[in-house]
């Protein structure tokens, strides 16, 4: 069976049906839509409307390739190369994890705390496909510095930055390694990371698309160290920070005491925050 024709009518008919077994269910459809708005460029709530409108055969092709990796289980972020995050384009691939609602609310908590600050200097540590970095640079026009032990992650961030034409100064440090202190800018105002912390033993509450596609590096530590990210980067906190500087964390829900009472040992007030799901899932420190 092939696609009737390169009607947009007759794409959304037959690639629906192609992902749900012979169903279009709501799922499927949403996905599929999703692909044929991204590459057609029209919004997706829009398609029905445009139902006779036909695509080119290479914009055809790459929706075929795109609903193809979506049966077999690619997150759509991945399928299509880019994402979204507060409100700017993101390129991601499988170097990087996709950005999570979670953490545009990180970077809605900082901006909202010093959108009255100026020339803020900023580290992100861990920075991946640079969603935290280059967010902050733009909504705070801040000097911000990322990290990251993946040279392909940085690939990736680079990439966003002049996507979102913004400057961030990218590194390639192991934050674990001895010398990363000695390698790591001085008087920052802002640290800001999200760091592995899913346990091995949390494997099992988690999707295979998840498990499958996103990179082991950016997301599990250790049963038995669990906290070694938050740990070390605390300790670099304490002594790369300005006076009244602030670190940031992203968070484990299930480790919140643990982690709290570690920041505790470094800072004089450390708050911790839901997130929009009720979960305790930031922390900010300061000792202001």
């Amino acid at each position: 069976m092939q696609v009737k024709s390169n009607r947009i009518a007759d794409i959304r008919n037959y690639y629906g049906s192609f992902l749900d077994s012979g169903v279009i269910s709501g799922e499927s459809q949403f996905l599929v839509d999703s692909v044929i708005a991204h590459f057609a460029d029209i919004p997706r709530l829009q398609l029905s409307l445009n139902g006779d409108k036909r695509v080119s055969e290479s914009l055809l092709l790459k929706i075929h390739f795109a609903v193809k990796a979506l049966k077999q289980q690619k997150p759509l972020q991945y399928a299509l190369g880019e994402t979204e995050f507060q409100g700017m384009r993101f390129k991601v691939n499988e170097s990087v994890l996709i950005p999570r609602p979670e953490t545009e609310e990180l970077v809605e908590l900082i901006v909202k705390e010093m959108q009255d600050v100026k020339g803020l200097h900023i580290l992100d540590i861990g920075t991946g496909s640079g969603c935290i970095a280059v967010s902050l640079s733009k909504l705070l026009d801040a000097n911000v510095y990322a990290v990251d032990v993946s040279e392909n992650a940085l690939e990736v961030a680079s990439g966003n930055a002049n996507l979102n034409n913004v400057e961030v100064d990218f590194m390639l440090i192991d934050i674990l390694s001895e010398n990363a202190k000695a390698s790591l800018p001085k008087n920052l105002d802002i640290i800001v990371s999200n760091p592995p912390y899913v346990r091995e033993m949390e494997k099992k509450m988690m999707q295979s698309n998840v498990l499958d596609y996103e990179p082991d590096l950016a997301l599990f530590v250790e049963d038995d160290d669990p906290l070694i990210f938050y740990k070390t980067i605390t300790e670099i906190a304490s002594l790369s920070l300005s006076k009244n500087g602030q670190l940031w964390f992203e968070i484990n829900e299930y480790l919140a005491r643990e982690t709290l009472q570690l920041v505790e040992k470094h800072f004089d007030k450390v708050i911790l925050i839901n997130d929009y799901k009720g979960a305790p899932r930031f922390i900010m420190a300061s000792n202001a």
